[in-house]
């Protein structure tokens, strides 16, 4: 079984949308607005790209990053790695033909089967509904997350209000940075 790890950047309070700067959100680019940058709390984003042998996106992130990522030296271990995009709505010509093999998937058994194929780590990036979908299916294996000091109030969450059991995480990693950052790194309890 492939272990299946979210990654991102989350406020405080839970947000994760916009990043990066993306349009259409009020606080968008909250990751390097008034924030010092220091190197060593994002060197688990390098990691990230020599462990996983897969990528998983929901179809906005796709969107999103496909017409930058590929030709992005930051990015470069991910540029032929396989990529999944979990999409009711995507047509096959809206992939792009310059970031390895994509193939699309129609829904989350599609998920759960490729989970249960051989291979290595899958990570996922963005993908806020992608995400709540995911954790409340109890697909998610593994959380990286960026725990910025912030709180943004509205805006996409990462985890979903669903009413469900309780979910019980252990922490294996984490570390705190001189610019307030955390790194927090939870696997979750079957």
């Amino acid at each position: 079984m492939r272990t299946l790890i979210s990654s991102a950047f989350i406020s405080l309070d839970g947000v994760v949308e916009g990043p990066g700067g993306e349009p259409g959100y009020r606080n968008s680019g909250w990751t390097f607005k008034d924030m010092e940058f220091l190197p060593e709390a994002f060197d688990i984003k390098g990691r990230e790209q020599r462990e996983a042998t897969a990528m998983l996106l929901g179809r906005t992130s796709y969107e999103a990053f496909s017409p930058f990522w590929p030709d992005m030296e930051d990015f470069s271990d991910y540029k032929m790695m396989p990529k999944y995009v979990v999409s009711t709505k995507l047509a096959e010509d809206g992939l792009v033909s310059n970031w390895g093999p994509t193939t699309i998937l129609r829904s989350l058994d599609e998920v759960a089967a490729l989970k249960g194929t051989e291979g290595g780590p899958i990570i996922i990036h963005g993908s806020a509904a992608l995400n709540r979908s995911l954790s409340d299916a109890g697909l998610i294996d593994r959380y990286h997350l960026l725990v910025f000091p912030l709180l943004l109030g509205a805006g996409k969450r990462l985890f979903s209000d669903t009413d469900k059991d309780t979910q019980k995480l252990r922490l294996v990693e984490h570390e705190a940075y001189a610019n307030g950052l955390q790194k927090n790194v939870f696997d979750v309890v079957r």
